[in-house]
């Protein structure tokens, strides 16, 4: 009866969609069914008796000798899901390769074998298929990503947008009071923007508003926050900075955009703009007051001749 009923448990075990295998204490493989061998390419006859090591030696020895040590010890049950460790064995899976996952992903659940004085002799591993779910989840994650980036990036110029740009500035005033810091922000637009969509379409507008944005982001530091106010105009948060480094900014972005040479089909589009720039005060009630204290100073440079910065407050 118990010949059968061991006979019976195997035949049910090497049926399973799920790998099973019993290591005893000396890491020895006592049990490899079907599953196991179909994805690994090593038959029974290959494991059996054989340590677990030496079979697959890509296995983090490591880590996996001290899960299972702590199982023989604990006397209890583990589990690890492909989101700690995406898998055990570098198994292949039948998912399209579109996917974009090379191995299948695994849940792993160790559990202890007990013998009839309660010791534990040997653990069953089982290797379930969660590579489906896997893909799902990554899928969704990478689509969560996407949505948040567009929410607060400008699609054309691929800056911040007006909303987020404003949430960094007022963050940043707010961190400049705690810790009392420096900062400065530039506001700046195009000269002339109407005439260049009139004279060449705005297609040829869209060109020259990408073309500006990108030697805006090589111009500026890695800290300094860029963003599309609206339309043509344009601000740079310079953290950690007194006015005269946001004029120095302010002239070496001014001189980038000055030199492009943009051409759109077939036509060169001459373009400038004015900046202004304000430094931040610790009795400024709001980061608008900022905002408005640094467009005085664009709209001076305007009125002043265009191509040109000039800063808060107006001499």
């Amino acid at each position: 009866m118990e010949q059968f009923d061991a006979e019976l448990l195997i035949h049910i075990i090497d049926r399973l969609d799920v790998g099973v295998f019993i290591l005893d204490k000396e890491m020895n493989v006592q049990l490899w069914n079907k599953f196991m061998a179909a994805h690994s390419g090593k038959p029974v006859s290959e494991v059996t008796g054989n340590s677990i090591f030496d079979l697959f030696p890509e296995l983090p020895k490591r880590w996996f000798k001290k899960k299972v040590d702590s199982v023989f010890i604990l006397k209890n049950r583990s589990f690890t899901a492909w989101q700690q460790r995406a898998y055990l064995f570098p198994f292949d899976h039948n998912r399209p390769v579109t996917g974009g996952v090379e191995n299948m992903y695994q849940n792993c659940t160790f559990v202890p074998l007990k013998n009839a004085s309660g010791e534990v002799n040997a653990i069953c591993i089982t290797i379930q298929d969660v590579t489906d779910e896997g893909i799902s989840q990554k899928l969704l994650q990478e689509t969560m990503r996407e949505l948040e980036a567009s929410s607060r990036t400008d699609g054309l110029t691929q800056l911040l947008n007006r909303s987020f740009w404003e949430f960094c500035l007022s963050r940043e005033c707010k961190r400049c009071v705690r810790y009392g810091c420096e900062a400065s922000l530039i506001m700046f637009d195009l000269d002339h923007f109407k005439n260049v969509n009139d004279t060449y379409g705005h297609l040829a507008g869209d060109e020259v508003l990408r073309q500006v944005s990108l030697a805006l982001k090589q111009t500026v530091r890695e800290t300094d926050i860029v963003g599309r106010y609206g339309g043509e105009e344009f601000g740079v948060i310079v953290s950690d900075s007194d006015l005269k480094a946001g004029e120095g900014l302010a002239e070496r972005i001014r001189k980038s955009i000055e030199q492009l040479k943009i051409v759109y089909e077939g036509q060169a589009i001459p373009v400038t703009v004015s900046l202004g720039v304000a430094e931040f005060q610790s009795d400024m009630p709001s980061h608008e007051k900022l905002i408005a204290c640094a467009d005085q100073a664009l709209y001076h440079a305007k009125e002043t001749g265009r191509n040109r910065w000039a800063s808060y407050p107006i001499d």
